[in-house]
């Protein structure tokens, strides 16, 4: 594979005299790479108007390789799987490879498949780099071989590279790259690069040390609660305890006469404690007296949401997918079922809750935290303060998990830290934290849905019609992602999973009901798959069950379309011993979805007390995500979707009561513990298909895999999440 590229249109940065770090080679693609028309710079600082770079690669003197990650680690491995494209290519050394991660400019550093935006998301980063990444590695190797061909006076193609050490074997000769950094640095950048074919792959398909896990284990790693800035403010807010409601008025003279506590003001979404430390602003905070305006708040609870829901349900609503006559095939069929799912709001539960530290200076804005939506927040806070974009520099930290709530389409958290550095006029630093019960009980949450299904079987046991009605709020409405994501109304995320379904099914209607409700909602990790599986996988096991057929065969035979579903299937059933006894009160359970553009089955064995109690026994996972990448981080990706699935198919449930959230903590949110993770074995499908996504498509099966599973075990259908048996 090659690129051709325009040689006048690009160059190669020149490294300068040595000092401390030395020389370094900076590397630059166009976007396509990217777009470019004038000379270099180094990452992170201003582009010159006429030249919009990708940066990624920086090889220095002392012989490191520095990888720039435009995407943030959150614990999903891009600070491994980006760097390994890059190694892949330039045939460094593993040993050599430094990881950094990129600041916030989308013209250095967007997002491929997102367009003129950076961010991470959607299980997209090793899909929009994997050439990107690849061919910036291809292009620095070429270049110190053409260093090395011009100082040894040989052919470049008589030099060899490997783990970075440049060779010519007939003469003997070798340097490293960063004794080849200098002169490389002026050498012209070559109109085509060769990729390696699969075969060639020395890191690619194998297993690396991950880059982040030093860091993390020593306690270097930089997370945001471990920025500390000279004057540096801690705050906390006092939100109101209604959605929608608004401050009436506020005593802050207790607050104030908390030891520690320095300030306290009004911002948009509540009221600011600024202290000295973490502990005076919670006891300020604590302290604080507010009186909250609920005029125009949600006053709603969960019934009587489920109740609205369960209205529009007994309507159509606008069509999402329509193929032949479903009323006419279900009039004519031999057996026909109906069922009803509902689904709770979930919190994204992250390790570490939300924070963000921010500088206001007289020529901008500098903000560090684990920064997952970098353009859009970018782009927010600069309207907040009424600066350019470029103005607002966002240090991309580590995060603690995510799951979706840092890249809120709205930019809550930021645009709310950067509210209270605004309204002390930034005479000093702020770190904002939100405790584990601000993250519960201050939004965002996965939509709360209802979805109804009718299917139809003819006389001979084949599926003939299917009916899916979903409601739940839209995620999308409203924010900067509806033009992309609500095409005539319809949010895409609210039916990804079934409007898309594989199953040959010739006469199938989904239709969705978008309610208005004033509960803030994003997506969750899987988004729309989070239901629409469960919905979707439970009722074809219902339907199996009807026709008398196998739930393994029933699927195989409606899949027979779609090969790469048939194949995740296929192998997690058999490595599943699908089809063996086992004991009284056990049973196996399977699913199968497509997310990102990956393939998953998942088969659940579970066992059943006499109690009632649920206990996951053993997961069998199989999965097709194209080419593999790092297997390792692959696994782990799987094992941590079906934990985190798990949480939420037992346990994971946000509830109103009047329009207060209930739940606080992990005592009354409960999440899957480590003596409650089953065994789990994961296995790769091999595949040369282009890599597809990974964090998130290990979470939708695992729920209607146990669901199936405890019908397997007890002759009970269980339709509602989280799952619970009666004794």
């Amino acid at each position: 594979m090659t690129t051709r590229v325009n040689v006048d249109r690009r160059e190669f940065l020149k490294a300068g005299a040595a000092t401390g770090a030395g020389l370094t080679l900076a590397f630059w693609l166009p976007s396509g790479i990217a777009q470019m028309s004038g000379p270099g710079k180094t990452a992170g600082a201003a582009a010159p108007a006429r030249f919009a770079p990708n940066a990624f690669v920086r090889i220095g003197s002392d012989n490191s390789v520095t990888v720039i990650v435009k995407h943030l680690e959150m614990g999903q491995g891009t600070y491994t799987g980006l760097p390994t494209l890059v190694a892949e290519e330039l045939d460094a050394d593993w040993a050599q490879i430094r990881v950094e991660g990129a600041p916030a400019d989308a013209r250095l550093y967007n997002n491929l498949l997102w367009g003129p935006a950076q961010g991470t998301g959607g299980s997209t980063a090793i899909a929009n780099s994997f050439e990107q990444m690849r061919k910036a590695g291809a292009t620095a190797r070429a270049m110190l071989i053409a260093a090395a061909a011009e100082i040894w006076r040989v052919p470049a193609d008589s030099i060899t590279v490997r783990k970075g050490v440049v060779m010519h074997k007939a003469s003997r000769r070798q340097a490293t790259f960063g004794q080849l950094a200098g002169k490389a640095a002026t050498m012209p950048v070559p109109a085509e690069v060769r990729l390696k074919d699969p075969h060639e792959f020395v890191y690619i398909g194998k297993r690396v040390a991950r880059k982040d896990t030093k860091a993390k284990t020593n306690g270097s790693a930089q997370f945001t609660l471990d920025v500390k800035l000279p004057g540096m403010l801690t705050a906390l807010v006092a939100h109101p305890p209604l959605f929608g409601a608004n401050v009436k008025g506020f005593d802050a003279g207790k607050a104030k006469a908390v030891n520690g506590v320095v300030e306290v003001v009004r911002i948009p979404t509540g009221v600011a404690v600024l202290a000295k430390d973490f502990w005076s602003a919670k006891q300020g905070r604590d302290a604080l007296s507010v009186e909250w305006d609920n005029t125009g708040a949600n006053k709603l609870g969960s019934k009587e949401i489920l109740a609205q829901y369960k209205e529009l349900a007994e309507n159509p609503g606008l069509v999402a997918r329509k193929e032949g006559d479903v009323e006419a095939a279900l009039q004519g069929a031999a057996k026909k079922l109906e069922a009803a799912f509902e689904f709770p709001y979930l919190a994204h539960a992250a390790m570490e809750p939300l924070d963000c530290v921010v500088k206001l200076g007289a020529d901008g804005c500098e903000i560090w935290n684990g920064e997952q939506l970098h353009t859009g927040d970018q782009h927010a806070v600069a309207g907040l303060l009424g600066l350019k974009p470029e103005q607002i520099r966002i240090n991309m930290l580590y995060a603690g998990g995510s799951f979706g709530r840092r890249a809120n389409p709205k930019s809550d958290y930021v645009l709310e830290a950067v509210s209270i550095a605004k309204a002390i006029n930034g005479r000093a630093p702020v770190k904002m934290i939100w405790t584990r019960e601000d993250d519960m009980r201050a939004g965002y949450y996965r939509p709360f849905n209802y979805h109804t299904l009718r299917a139809g079987l003819d006389a001979q046991g084949n599926l003939v019609a299917w009916q899916h009605r979903i409601v739940g709020q839209s995620i999308a409405a409203g924010t900067a992602f509806e033009g992309m994501l609500v095409k005539d109304g319809i949010d895409a995320t609210s039916v990804e999973g079934a409007a898309n379904l594989p199953y040959r099914i010739p006469n199938l209607l989904v239709d969705l009901h978008s309610p208005k409700i004033g509960v803030p909602v994003q997506w969750w990790r899987s988004v729309g798959s989070t239901h629409t599986a469960f919905s979707t996988e439970v009722m074809i096991d219902e339907l199996a069950a009807a026709a008398g057929k196998d739930p393994f065969e029933f699927r195989r035979t409606l899949l027979d379309q779609h090969p790469r579903h048939q194949a995740v299937l296929e192998l997690a059933a058999q490595k599943a011993g699908w089809g063996k006894p086992l004991p009284q009160g056990r049973g196996r359970g399977i699913a199968v979805h497509e997310s990102f553009n990956s393939y998953v089955a998942q088969v659940a064995e579970v066992a059943v007390g006499k109690d009632g109690g649920i206990r996951v026994e053993r997961v069998v996972c199989a999965v097709d995500c194209g080419i593999a990448v790092n297997p390792d981080v692959i696994r782990a990706q799987m094992e941590g979707g079906i934990g985190y699935g798990l949480s939420a198919a037992l346990y994971g449930a946000i509830t109103l009561k009047d329009g207060r959230v209930e739940q606080s903590n992990f005592h009354d949110y409960n999440v899957l513990r480590i003596d409650a993770m089953p065994q789990i074995e994961v296995h790769i499908v091999p595949s040369s298909e282009k890599p597809t996504g990974v964090g998130e498509p290990g979470v939708p099966p695992i729920a209607p895999a146990v669901a199936n599973a405890i019908f397997a075990a007890t002759g009970k259908r269980l339709r509602n999440l989280p799952l619970k048996l009666q004794a």
